[in-house]
């Protein structure tokens, strides 16, 4: 018997209790929840507080009444009441056990679910500006986003994952000039310049452009007493008259060959996009002055110093935000405007955006644009990601793109694997930081619960290997203290699947992984598996084969392999 069939019997009760006139109604949904003492039983409801003022009476009296009218089940062993009105629930040793042929039956399938009822959903995710190599920061929303994709699309949901290229705007002009810089090889590079290797190295794919001196009528830099940001702007304007269409040239060039970087990086990690949407398509459509109009229309933007303000104080914003400057340029705000509008007349039941914690204030204004244009908010949610600290040798790896000083995923892949790589990235919840230690993540032994959830189904697979035989198990022999752990952690994986899932949490089955890999190496370590009694052996073997499955399908879920040998 599973979670769901004994919510069935719990209702049977309930319903029971209704037609008694001890209840007015009866809850459309009943929480059940897996017992974490086995003194508890293995599932447990706190339903009778939950109904006792309802029926007039105290929660321990309700849950009496409960237990009098629950259904006769052979595969409920007993029921116990306990606290101020727990009800707890004690299955039989073959109720438990059935869960062993479930998982075999359903093989992959096992713990999938109809939760999201086909629901299409949205996902966008890292979405980094094509400006350098993905570094060891996002590699963290990229595995998350994955994982949530891969946890949703098993309960139900369909789910299209999206990245959104900034390929528009002033950080773009700054690494095209940063680009056209190193190609004239100028020792006046500047201070807001892109300085990493791969800039050298796309400088060197460019033929045939004439190098000329750009830094005629700019202001000082700021090395110099002047103004970086001024400084870079008068760069990226004489770059655009004297190269003309060649710029052009250099401005795809760069992000072509970051863009295809980015796009191999992910599809090395496990990180797989149906639809990447660039942002050259909101101003080539138009769509981003459309935008701004309706807004315009509706009232909710003012002109203020020649620029437009968007009145996002309205909506609980702390500042009105700009959308197009004084000089005509649309900000990038407009354009994140028009984006989630495209996106929201794509249809999609629910929209979700993975983000650094850094874009937090961000929030409000976004959501803000959704309601300003006649859209639900409420249907946009956005998870944020902390950032990832990553750790050599005791000591913290410095990351800036702009500098050039960082560590990228490819290195961290290479050095780490990618299995270590994904698994350390979602051991932590999203919203909290994580300390990335490289020589946990590269090491062999226990500690490392990658290897340590690994090496349990290359055990397992070790054993299968060598078993003969062909005897029909019978899982009533599966009662020693190391086989019910086993069993009774198995019964969790499809409820425990499902709220990862729901909840965003991929940590949660991470951390499920590293206890079913536990309970499994006690088992090895305290039990016999090829033995005389034929029959014994088949219904451990059995329950192994289970323990295999299981880990099988959560490792893949969390995009890490399950290697059978180690």
């Amino acid at each position: 018997m599973n979670k769901e069939q004994l919510q069935v019997l719990l209702m049977e009760s309930l319903v029971s209790l209704k037609t008694q006139g001890v209840l007015e109604k009866v809850p459309e949904n009943i929480r059940l929840d897996h017992s974490k003492d086995k003194t508890q039983g293995d599932f447990a409801s706190n339903i009778a507080m939950m109904l006792s003022k309802q029926a007039g009476c105290a929660p321990r009296e309700l849950a009496q009444k409960i237990k009098a009218n629950f259904p006769d089940s052979a595969e409920v062993e007993k029921i116990e009441i306990a606290g101020p009105g727990f009800i707890n629930f004690f299955m039989s040793q073959g109720a438990n056990a059935s869960v062993v042929n479930r998982i075999i039956e359903q093989g992959a399938g096992y713990g999938s679910s109809n939760v999201g009822e086909g629901q299409r959903v949205l996902l966008e995710f890292v979405s980094a500006n094509p400006t350098g190599p993905l570094h060891v920061g996002h590699g963290r929303g990229a595995a998350y986003g994955a994982t949530v994709a891969n946890l949703l699309r098993v309960v139900g949901f369909e789910v299209d994952n999206e990245y959104y290229v900034n390929d528009a705007g002033r950080q773009m002009d700054i690494l095209a000039t940063s680009v056209y810089l190193r190609y004239v090889e100028t020792d006046k590079f500047p201070d807001n310049g892109y300085k990493g290797d791969y800039i050298f190295d796309i400088a060197k794919k460019i033929q045939g452009i004439e190098k000329l001196d750009i830094f005629s009528g700019v202001c000082k830099d700021e090395k110099h007493g002047g103004d970086k940001e001024k400084h870079i702007d008068g760069l990226i304007v004489n770059c655009k008259l004297q190269l003309q269409g060649d710029y052009k040239k250099i401005f795809d060039l760069a992000i072509n060959d970051i863009l295809r970087g980015i796009k191999t990086d992910l599809s090395e990690f496990g990180v797989e996009y149906q639809q990447w949407f660039c942002e050259q398509t909101l101003v080539d459509s138009g769509l981003s002055e459309k935008t701004v109009k309706k807004l315009q229309d509706s009232g909710h933007i003012y002109e203020k110093a020649g620029a437009l303000w968007f009145k996002t104080t309205d909506f609980g914003d702390d500042l009105d935000r700009v959308v197009v400057r004084d000089n005509g340029m649309h900000t990038y705000f407009a354009s994140d405007i028009a984006y989630h509008l495209e996106k929201f007349e794509r249809g999609y039941d629910k929209i979700i955006n993975i983000w650094g914690a850094d874009h937090h204030g961000y929030i409000t204004r976004v959501k803000a644009s959704i309601q300003a244009l006649g859209h639900n908010p409420d249907k946009l949610e956005i998870l944020l990601v902390q950032f990832a600290n990553l750790f050599r040798n005791g000591e913290k790896v410095a990351m800036s793109t702009r500098s050039g000083s960082f560590v990228t995923l490819e290195e961290l892949r290479e050095e780490v694997g990618n299995d270590a790589a994904r698994f350390f990235y979602i051991m932590r919840k999203a919203e909290q930081h994580m300390d990335f230690d490289l020589d946990l993540a590269k090491s062999k032994t226990n500690e490392n619960p990658v290897f340590y959830i690994q090496y349990a189904h290359a055990r397992i697979c070790s054993v299968l290997a060598k078993a003969d035989g062909n005897q029909a198990p019978d899982l009533a022999l599966l009662n020693n203290e190391y086989e019910q752990a086993l069993i009774k952690q198995l019964s969790r994986y499809a409820d425990m699947l499902k709220n990862a899932a729901l909840n965003y949490e991929p940590h949660v089955l991470a951390y499920y992984l590293r206890d079913l890999a536990g309970d499994f190496h006690s088992y090895y370590n305290n039990s016999e598996f090829l033995i005389d009694n034929k029959t014994l052996q088949a219904s451990r073997l059995q329950l192994i084969i289970a323990t295999k499955q299981v880990l099988q399908n959560g490792l893949g879920l969390l995009g890490v392999s399950a290697p059978e040998k180690m």
